[in-house]
């Protein structure tokens, strides 16, 4: 906006009092100072308001003036309620410095000046962006731009910090501005993404808005905060598939992160974000259709692989596969399968394309950004079940790329808070993760492997699970898959009779068994752990033998037990 435009709001009590020449001149901002020297706070085209506290005598007013001059503000605006006017001595200096000079009545305050320049400011910025954006908008349907360029726009026009983000917190793009600041911290975009997952599900429209309080939204933010604990509000913006059931699309879509509290935004500011959220899911759009390709080909793998198709076969697609997954790698790799199964208690909505969309995000390094690192990845789905083909290029140094391959664990380390929060009270996620295999004869074995390993979290507590085949050589997790009544029957039999005596006699027979198979029935260990002599521990063990007739020294009787008490 320009200075002539404030001068002509008569509800801002401005009086013009020198530089009528330069009323032309466009304001970007306001800075309210009665500092001295406030040139370290200044970057030009502000206007700047003064109670005139540093004026004591007419020789402070050049060097004001001066300093304003020179950093480039669009003009000052002093108040009168300090010395009851403006001393002739500052329109002197404003009129050799052609700064243009402003008296505020009283009765105005200088909050009222400042709501009117930023809200007039703020909406023209919108304006003209908007426009900027609606012609990056074609640039990008027609020539396949990116949203990191829209994202320098809401750096450099309008002053916000936005990041584009996947459901699991991982950066797909940011501002590329030398001065746009450091990237969100891990830590932080996965509790972004979980707050926004939570917020979706209840159905409401976004923006949905995040305060990180106090000293955290310093670190996480990871040094744009001013230190003061004041903390850092977030709005975050949906970027979605509209049409379909929320729960066919929350798990996948996207998001923007803008570090900005948009409830007091006008509604040009909220209309542009939204045009900008639409300007991004162009990007979405081309790369679900880039995956394309990739998706076929795992179909196909996975289509022979089930029904038996012969090894040559299976060999000469994975063959035409990995240069499409693998550019340049020249060599059919090691191959890797991931099952993920995403269910929802009413059986209302399918899961597998849930489950495609999100496997093809997890299995993508989480420290990488951009859309493009997960073009490495092929995925089929068929009804409420994801199957994934990962190709794993570099093996260790004894040939075994398993070292270097995924891991249920860490596949689950940052997506399972924000996974959870989405899939909320009424969905599921369980993943099951394969070892590497080298050869195409490998994979029927694989697939079953990583149905089996799913089935094994399934069989776990919590929203989002997951197993890999090196858990699978352990006889513990086979007992989630006994029946429930032989689970129970086989433990009365065994531990009912110890759980008795030990309440008739308080004897903790059952702690004394506990401890002894945990020692490998070592009577010195066991006997130490328990702080009980020997003899006494030989005792309550004979105890134990006499009641379910059963021996200790017998291996089949030790792994009854033991089993007894996992089950218990």
């Amino acid at each position: 906006m320009r200075l002539r435009v404030l001068l002509d709001t008569h509800s801002l009590g401005l009086r013009l009092l020198g530089g009528e020449d330069e009323l032309d001149r466009t304001v970007r901002g306001v800075m309210t100072t009665d500092l001295r020297d406030p040139s370290r706070y200044l970057s030009g085209g502000e206007l700047v308001l003064t109670g005139l506290a540093w004026h004591r005598e007419p020789e402070d007013s050049e060097p004001f003036v001066r300093i304003l001059a020179a950093a480039g503000v669009a003009g000052l605006a002093a108040g009168e309620a300090e010395l009851g006017s403006v001393p002739d001595d500052l329109i002197e200096a404003c009129a050799r410095h052609r700064l243009p000079l402003f008296s505020v009545v009283e009765d105005v305050s200088f909050a009222s000046i400042t709501e009117h320049v930023v809200r007039q400011v703020s909406s023209e910025r919108a304006g003209d962006l908007a426009a900027v954006v609606d012609r990056h908008r074609r640039l990008m349907t027609s020539a396949g731009g990116g949203p990191e360029v829209v994202l320098d726009l809401l750096g450099s026009d309008l002053d916000l910090r936005a990041w584009v983000l996947s459901p699991t917190g991982r950066q797909i793009a940011g501002s590329t501005l030398a001065d746009a600041g450091p990237e969100l911290s891990g830590e932080l975009a996965a509790r972004l993404a979980g707050e926004h997952l939570a917020a979706a599900r209840t159905g409401r429209r976004g923006p949905h808005r995040v305060t990180i309080e106090g000293g955290g939204a310093q670190r996480l933010v990871e040094g744009r905060r001013s230190g003061d604990g004041s903390g850092a509000t977030f709005s975050l913006f949906p970027i979605r598939q509209e049409g379909r059931d929320l729960r066919q699309t929350v798990l996948s879509d996207w998001l923007l992160a803008v570090e900005a509290d948009a409830g007091e935004w006008p509604d040009e500011r909220l209309d542009l974000l939204y045009g900008v959220t639409q300007l991004i899911a162009v990007e979405r759009d081309r790369r679900d259709a880039a995956r394309t390709v990739r998706r076929r080909l795992a179909q196909e793998v996975l289509e022979l692989v089930q029904t038996g198709a012969p090894p040559a076969e299976i060999a000469a697609r994975l063959r035409v596969a990995a240069p499409v997954l693998l550019p340049g790698l020249g060599t059919a790799p090691h191959w890797q399968l991931v099952v993920a199964r995403v269910e929802w208690e009413d059986g209302d909505v399918p899961g597998g394309p849930v489950a495609q969309s999100l496997l093809e995000e997890m299995l993508v390094d989480p420290g990488a950004a951009g859309p493009e690192h997960s073009d490495r990845i092929a995925v089929a789905h068929t009804g409420d079940e994801a199957v994934a083909l990962v190709p794993l290029p570099v093996p260790d140094e004894s040939g075994d790329s398993s070292a270097t391959g995924l891991h249920a664990a860490e596949l689950l380390r940052l997506v399972q808070e924000p996974l959870s929060r989405g899939l909320d009270d009424d969905g599921r996620l369980t993943v099951g993760v394969s070892a590497a295999v080298h050869s195409a004869e490998g994979l029927r074995g694989a697939l079953e492997e990583a149905r089996h390993a799913r089935r094994v979290a399934a069989a776990r507590n919590g929203r989002v699970c997951a197993a890999g085949h090196e858990e699978l050589a352990s006889h513990v997790l086979l007992l989630p898959f006994v029946p429930d009544d032989v689970r129970r029957a086989f433990t009365a039999r065994l531990l009912d009779p110890l759980r008795e005596y030990d309440r008739k006699h308080r004897a903790e027979l059952i702690p004394t068994l506990e401890a002894f198979l945990d020692c490998d029935g070592s009577w010195t260990r066991c006997a130490t752990r328990l702080h009980l002599h020997v003899n006494t521990l030989r005792y309550r063990v004979g105890r134990i033998e006499q009641l379910t007739g059963r021996d200790l020294a017998r291996l089949e009787d030790k792994l009854d037990f033991f089993l007894a008490l996992r089950m218990s």
